[in-house]
């Protein structure tokens, strides 16, 4: 890979570290902060999370609806500066109805930032001929996490939870500064991309159905996870103020985790990649219910890390592969139902955690809820059986 190239993929790795690690999945560590401060009950949390969630989801059906290819690079841009602004204002307002709105916003510029930066990087790779590359790219998700673990215990003894999320914007501005610079599209490109070809072992594009709905299924379950695993930590006897550790676990195993199912799906086929892939997910999201130690916690939190943002790789590989004359509004599609699922997810696991008390619940219903979705991706595995490969322009 030549150097502009390199420095065009950390552009696109850095953006996702900005909209998606810290923008939209800082507030999971944050968040007890936050309660333990100001005593907000669990259903407050989970409309906080939705809200977020509902600004992904039409940010991700915008994205995907709208014509965007001439103006993407420019779009993901202002889309950094909203996710960036949005992170810093959480700290300076203690209202519950502004939480809402910035969350909002923050979650459709993190949408926006994801198909964009997707649809951008995976056509440059695809142009270069380095598709298995993007393993790397989604991996920027991991980094976001990792890196805002490390940042939030120090930023907190500092200044507190509010000044948590004001450093964890400061730290984004300086990282969008090289995204600035290196992540560009030129002309050349976007003509480049409809004269490659090749051949790949995927479903034929009516079974996008199929892989839609067990992404939104996948949506609706992973999210309850997502959002409330540090949390779920933070009430228990096993850790005593550093349940971020658990999210740190999370990100660490994330990071090398796209690659890995990136190389696996090209070796065992992206559907059976993505039910594997899934089936360990569920497992993981199931754990604390049944076993609660500071082991389990660890295991679940390296099982999720190791497979969320790995199901996202596979799934918008796949997409792209079975329909890659219009990649950013099949991505497009794709968030906006695992978006979908997202907005309903945290809701439900609030309200279920405050009926019940515990979050048992709501972790297996949300671990039940993509084992189906991975048992609806069985039909797709024939296709990899028997077909002989069809050809896709890139």
């Amino acid at each position: 890979m030549k150097k502009q190239s390199f420095l065009f993929l950390i552009g696109g790795i850095l953006s996702l570290i900005i909209a998606m690690g810290i923008g939209r999945f800082a507030y999971t560590p944050i968040l007890p902060l936050m309660q333990k401060d100001l005593s907000f009950s669990n259903t407050v949390a989970g409309y906080i999370a939705s809200s977020n969630y509902a600004g992904y989801l039409l940010g991700a059906i915008l994205a995907g609806a709208i014509p965007l290819k001439k103006y993407r690079v420019i779009i993901l841009k202002i889309s950094l500066i909203i996710s960036i602004l949005t992170t810093a204002l959480m700290g300076l307002t203690y209202s519950h109805f502004l939480w809402y709105i910035l969350r909002f916003l923050s979650g459709v510029s993190s949408a926006y930032v994801l198909v964009l930066a997707s649809g951008i990087v995976l056509d440059k790779l695809a142009v270069i001929s380095k598709t298995s590359w993007s393993g790397l790219f989604y991996g920027g998700v991991g980094l976001g996490i990792l890196l805002s673990s490390l940042l939030i215990p120090t930023l907190n003894r500092l200044f507190q939870w509010e000044g948590t999320w004001i450093g964890l914007a400061v730290v984004s501005g300086i990282l969008a500064s090289f995204v600035w610079i290196w992540l560009d599209e030129a002309p050349n490109d976007l003509e480049m991309q409809n004269k490659q070809e090749t051949f790949a072992l995927v479903p034929p594009t009516k079974w996008l159905l199929w892989l839609t709905i067990a992404y939104g299924l996948e949506g609706l379950g992973y999210i309850v996870t997502g959002t409330f695993i540090v949390s779920i930590a933070e009430k228990t006897s096993y850790f005593q103020n550093d349940a971020t550790l658990v999210w740190m676990m999370v990100g660490l195993a994330a990071i090398p985790s796209c690659l890995i199912w990136s190389i696996l799906s090209k070796k065992c086929g992206h559907v059976k990649s993505l039910v594997l892939a899934m089936v360990l997910q569920s497992l993981g999201m199931a754990m604390p219910a049944f076993w609660i130690s500071k082991t389990s916690f660890i295991i679940s939190a390296l099982l999720f890390g190791a497979t969320f943002m790995g199901i996202t790789t596979l799934a918008t590989t796949l997409g792209r592969h079975m329909n890659p004359s219009n990649s950013s509004r099949t991505i497009g599609i794709l968030t906006a139902i695992y978006a979908f699922g997202q907005l309903i997810g945290p809701i439900l696991a609030g309200v279920l955690s405050s009926f019940t008390h515990n979050f048992t619940t709501a972790l297996i219903g949300a671990s039940s809820v993509v084992l189906i979705g991975a048992g609806m991706l069985l039909n797709g595995i024939q296709f990899e059986k028997k077909s002989k490969g069809i050809l896709i322009s890139k």
